[in-house]
């Protein structure tokens, strides 16, 4: 992967040119954003991290409206440099790092079902915008995520390195927790999507722990109910001043399956 130019992501053919077409949205599209958004949100001011509250506000997003791409791209790009690249739904991991080695953050475009408010199997565009795309606007949160998957496509032949890593994605943009001014906030999209996960991860429930990044690596985790354990980082400079030390364990670990053969 090292030899290919970092934009290589953008010719490959199994990226396929898409766009938001906006117009194609149904009253019941309509309605599920409206829904999910309003049975969210309040619960956020006191639970969500002060950068997601203030990205929610600079991309300026709303019950009635479901994410204009087009509009967000306009923000992001003038305060992070980042912008959405739309994709049909989960893609090949090497896609998927590359774009977001090349500051795009895939996302789709559906949105779930009435039927399918409670429980959906595979993220739909309200999981991708209403939870990750506020936090696309923090300088540190965005550099951590591009430099994350540059370290991911330096393994992308190797399984269980993606594996490893994967679990330093989920515990932090996926499921992270930050502490501001000594409380427990949220920043992991997949709790900001969910009003359960963001009741159960501050309570007293689950294992809380400082962000370790050997810990993580050695820590699985789980897709199909909540997780039993949170870890904390003090601020997203924190997050992004660990990728020295995520790259120096991941070749550590790496080194001593090789040796266990």
């Amino acid at each position: 992967m090292s030899t290919k130019p970092k934009d290589w992501v953008f010719t490959d053919p199994r990226l396929k040119e898409l766009r938001q077409d906006y117009a194609a949205y149904t009253e019941e599209d309509f309605n599920v954003w409206k829904i999910l958004f309003e049975r969210q949100m309040p619960n956020l001011p006191k639970a969500a991290s002060k950068a997601y509250l203030e990205g929610v506000k600079a991309v300026k997003f709303n019950a009635d409206c479901i994410a204009n791409f087009e509009e967000l791209n306009g923000v992001l790009t003038k305060t992070t440099g980042w912008a959405v690249h739309v994709v049909p739904g989960l893609i090949d991991d090497d896609l998927f790092f590359g774009l977001l080695n090349n500051r795009r953050f895939p996302s789709s475009t559906w949105l779930r079902k009435m039927d399918q408010l409670d429980y959906l199997e595979e993220p739909d565009m309200f999981h991708d915008a209403f939870a990750h795309m506020p936090l696309l606007t923090n300088q540190h949160y965005v550099d951590f995520l591009e430099n994350l998957s540059g370290i991911a496509l330096k393994h992308i032949n190797d399984p269980w390195a993606i594996q490893l890593l994967s679990r330093i994605y989920w515990f932090t943009i996926e499921f992270g927790l930050i502490r501001e001014e000594g409380v427990l906030r949220i920043y992991g999209a997949g709790i900001l999507s969910s009003a359960g996960e963001t009741k159960f991860s501050l309570s007293d429930q689950p294992k809380h722990f400082p962000y370790d990044v050997r810990q993580i690596l050695n820590t699985e985790y789980w897709k199909d109910h909540f997780q039993d354990k949170y870890f904390v980082i003090d601020s997203y400079e924190q997050l992004f001043n660990s990728l020295p030390v995520i790259e120096e364990v991941l070749e550590e670990m790496l080194a001593e399956k090789e040796t266990r053969g």
